[in-house]
């Protein structure tokens, strides 16, 4: 599937970045901005995103600030290896929307010389470590934690805070259902 990637008679070295963090925490714009750079650099460069998540856009990553990059829409984590190509970057955006098999995917991917970088959502609406984004972390080889402001104190927000009452896992939503808090006002939040 993949061709060997050798640089001037020496394998090509993958790593596996992940950024994580709380909604609203920029996470989407850190990713954007990693892969732009990478094709400034005139690297081959794919980026993938959940079929489920079409709030902004079906074919495009979006972030908050409307900054935008094209993607391919997948319905789990065995196409990011199908459809990879010969790319030198894999982008994947709202992995916590992924399978656990993600995580032997990434390492797939940068054992044979493709720079992974992930972005999603740490812990879900309860503060429970999210989907594969726990095991990614311990896997990768770097990790950025990007934290947004508390909507009630403005202290360093890390927890996504739920505004409605549904208690389903996956709610894609905005502003309208989540709200970054920091840990004491998420805890004062959930004492009610």
């Amino acid at each position: 599937m993949f061709i060997e990637r050798y640089i001037r008679g020496k394998k090509k070295v993958g790593s596996i970045e992940v950024i994580a963090g709380s909604m609203f925490s920029g996470k989407t714009e850190e990713l954007i901005r990693r892969l732009k750079r990478a094709k400034i650099a005139k690297q081959r460069v794919e980026i993938f995103k959940p079929a489920i998540d079409k709030r902004f856009s079906e074919t495009e990553v979006v972030s908050h600030d409307e900054n935008s990059i094209r993607s391919t829409p997948i319905e789990n984590s065995a196409n990011v290896l199908f459809y990879a190509g010969d790319a030198d970057v894999i982008g994947i955006d709202e992995a916590q929307f992924f399978d656990k098999g993600l995580v032997e995917v990434a390492i797939k991917l940068a054992d044979f010389g493709v720079r992974v970088i992930i972005a999603g959502l740490d812990m879900d609406f309860k503060g429970i470590p999210f989907g594969p984004i726990p095991n990614l972390m311990a896997v990768a080889d770097d990790v950025t934690k990007v934290h947004a402001i508390c909507v009630k104190c403005g202290n360093i927000a890390q927890f996504s805070h739920r505004l409605s009452n549904k208690e389903q896992v996956v709610l894609l939503g905005e502003k309208d259902i989540y709200e970054p808090l920091c840990r004491r006002c998420f805890q004062e939040v959930n004492q009610k």
